[in-house]
């Protein structure tokens, strides 16, 4: 998995490895689902594409962005960024 400061602080532009994503050629309802629905499909989609790592980065430097990116749900990646910010503070502080 990639390091989730790297992540934060250099997002990467999604143009570069879109066209090689699996999502790209599958349903789009399936990453974006609605409240209550599960977004398994789309993860289990995520887990085998190779543009996954760059997808996550782009999510993660795009807070705003909804549904399933990088294999992670909205919430899933606000807790990398929270769990980031905390291990940044506590690195300065040391």
């Amino acid at each position: 998995m990639i390091k989730i400061i790297d992540a934060i602080t250099a997002p990467t532009g999604a143009a570069d490895w879109y066209q090689s994503a699996l999502c790209a050629q599958s349903d789009p309802d399936a990453f974006f689902p609605e409240k209550g629905q599960s977004g398994k499909m789309a993860k289990r989609i995520c887990g085998s594409c190779e543009v996954r790592e760059e997808c996550l980065r782009y999510a993660l430097g795009n807070a705003d962005l909804s549904g399933i990116w990088g294999g992670l749900s909205e919430s899933e990646r606000r807790e990398l960024r929270v769990a980031a910010r905390a291990a940044e503070l506590a690195a300065d502080a040391a």
